[in-house]
């Protein structure tokens, strides 16, 4: 136990979160079981050694940070491991990587009915399914998303302003307003080409070629995330690999399910499991007409967000395609994305119709009352003609 409070006070003194994530403040931390799910390169290791860092000293017994790569773990449960620290005083017991453990969800179970004064905190994959594949968690748990760095936590991040989240809503009716406080402390221009290209993931902090690591990162979500937490058998990871590639190949569009099923030699109901894997891995999302939704065929997919983009084929990237995935990664947080029938529309809360375009290209442009013209190539907008850019201080 000496070595873990040891470790835990190395790795919380040595923390250094610049962004303060807005996850921190949405959580309920009443709560005393909470899940942290997130694709990796997110933040969720940082997100529990800042919560520890912001609520104990760092020598306070109460709080623990644990790691389930630790071999320790082989030879022992979570429960026995957590029963000993709540009866040496322990508190709060903070567990990354948590589905690295066998049976951990019946062992986190065991934690909650025998210890009623102990609180975990948990991260796993955002492929773990924690209630529909975990029924002994049902009730109990409370599951939250770490998403990657928002463009507002990427300026902030940058520049060393306070930029707070605003809502849809207030983006929608008061965007001119909003855009008169931001521009006279920054300019957005000047910070967006490198947050689709760079700045979804923390670790482009990291002095390391960014686009190697990304595809290091996709590897393990992969191999690691999907294999293991979908228990596959290691021989069809090649299939899956094989179906990301083409699919972000060919670009936001309907997926030819009978013709990559052919090219990835399975059947039309693999493909499209497997489609469904690689979105709750977070590296690509589906995108489908109103009233649609998994196991039928999406009218569209596209990567989950535009750094993929650069990393997969980054020999040229559409512009119109890298705004389009920017639009909906953010709103994927809080809003419902859905296809319009038309090229470059969506339908978002099913009511609202968004067109995302070019603002250099406003001639050509016939302007419909209503929709809502979310613009790149500019800072400012007017009426029913918004900056593309602020949608990314949704969160």
């Amino acid at each position: 136990m000496e070595a873990f409070f040891r470790t835990h006070r190395y790795l919380v003194e040595h923390t250094n979160a610049p962004v303060r994530r807005n996850l921190m403040d949405e959580i309920d931390w009443n709560d005393r079981l909470i899940g942290i799910k997130g694709t990796r390169g997110v933040g969720k290791t940082t997100f529990l050694l800042q919560y520890a860092k912001e609520n104990f000293e760092t020598n306070d017994r109460q709080c623990l940070y644990i790691n389930m790569n630790n071999f320790y773990f082989q030879g022992r449960g979570i429960a026995d491991f957590a029963g000993e620290f709540y009866h040496k005083g322990g508190r709060v017991l903070l567990i990354d990587q948590v589905f690295k453990q066998p049976n951990w969800s019946k062992e986190l179970r065991r934690c909650y009915d025998e210890h009623p004064g102990l609180k975990i905190v948990f991260t796993g994959s955002s492929v773990m399914r924690l209630k529909e594949e975990n029924p002994e968690l049902n009730g109990i748990v409370k599951s939250y998303n770490l998403r990657g760095f928002s463009f507002r936590e990427f300026v902030n991040l940058l520049t060393g302003n306070d930029f707070h989240a605003y809502s849809l809503e207030e983006i929608l009716t008061d965007h001119e307003h909003i855009v008169k406080q931001i521009l006279p402390k920054v300019s957005p221009s000047r910070f967006f080409q490198d947050y689709i290209h760079h700045g979804f993931y923390p670790f482009f902090q990291e002095h390391r070629n960014y686009s190697e690591n990304l595809l290091k990162t996709m590897n393990m979500m992969t191999e690691m995330d999907i294999l293991i937490i979908k228990q596959i058998e290691v021989n069809f990871l090649t299939k899956i690999k094989k179906l990301f590639y083409q699919l972000a190949e060919e670009g936001p569009k309907a997926p030819n399910v009978s013709q990559l099923a052919l090219d990835i030699e399975t059947s039309r109901a693999t493909v499209m499991n497997y489609i469904k894997y690689l979105t709750d891995a977070r590296l690509i999302n589906m995108i489908y007409p109103i009233g649609e939704e998994f196991p039928k065929k999406p009218s569209k997919v596209m990567l989950h967000n535009s750094n993929l983009l650069y990393a997969i084929y980054p020999i040229h990237v559409e512009k119109q395609t890298a705004m389009e995935t920017f639009f909906v990664n953010s709103l994927w947080k809080d809003h419902k994305v859905n296809q319009s029938p038309r090229e470059q529309f969506y339908i978002v809360d099913e009511h609202l119709k968004f067109r995302i375009c070019d603002a250099s290209a406003a001639n050509k442009i016939r302007y419909s009352p209503d929709t809502i013209y979310a613009r790149y190539n500019t800072e400012i907008g007017k009426e029913n003609l918004i900056p593309l850019w602020l949608l990314g201080f949704l969160y």
